[in-house]
């Protein structure tokens, strides 16, 4: 049997005290939510990219002071990529006010009252994630982020495939419910 993953908590206390392979596996491990992140706030491939980078650029520079509130690095994250897609989305326009090039309505695609749904939506869809139990998260991580299939799933984790199945259907109908409270 596989030792068990480290976990979040681990894998920061190792980052911050230098360790480039814990940064590279909390890069792995997020890397592929935040940029779905950044792609749906800024539209643009290139920018997404870049503020993925920077997201990752922040983070190692602020791991040392931080103190992980759940078991998750995922909603810390987020939330820095949110703040980092809105600084590019701010800097734009600020280049295209220079430019002369800024109409009065808001750029093509931007929704100011979606973009708050989504942050609330992110906070909560972290929240349930970081409640989940140790298993439960590992199986999530697994299969929804990191798009693992079941049986892959089930083999890194030492469970059968028939657990991973069933838990990931509960996990699933969970975070459903979770949207579906916050969708108006």
């Amino acid at each position: 049997m596989t030792p068990p993953a480290p976990t979040d908590a681990t894998l920061v206390a190792r980052a911050s005290s230098g360790s480039e392979h814990a940064f590279r596996t909390l890069y792995r491990a997020y890397a592929t939510p935040l940029y779905r992140i950044a792609y749906a706030l800024l539209g643009d491939a290139a920018d997404a990219e870049d503020v993925l980078q920077e997201t990752f650029l922040v983070a190692w520079r602020k791991l040392p002071t931080l103190r992980l509130a759940g078991e998750s690095l995922l909603p810390w994250l987020v939330t820095i990529c949110r703040w980092q897609s809105a600084n590019r989305m701010r800097s734009q326009r600020r280049d295209r006010e220079h430019r002369g090039e800024l109409t009065d309505a808001a750029p093509a695609g931007t929704d100011v009252e979606q973009q708050v749904i989504g942050a609330d939506l992110a906070r909560r869809i972290g929240d349930e994630v970081d409640g989940l139990g140790e298993l439960d998260r590992g199986i999530f991580l697994l299969c929804a982020v990191d798009g693992l299939d079941y049986a892959a799933a089930a083999a890194r984790l030492g469970v059968t495939h028939g657990v991973v199945r069933n838990r990931l259907s509960r996990i699933r109908a969970r975070l459903r419910a979770t949207v579906k409270e916050s969708t108006p």
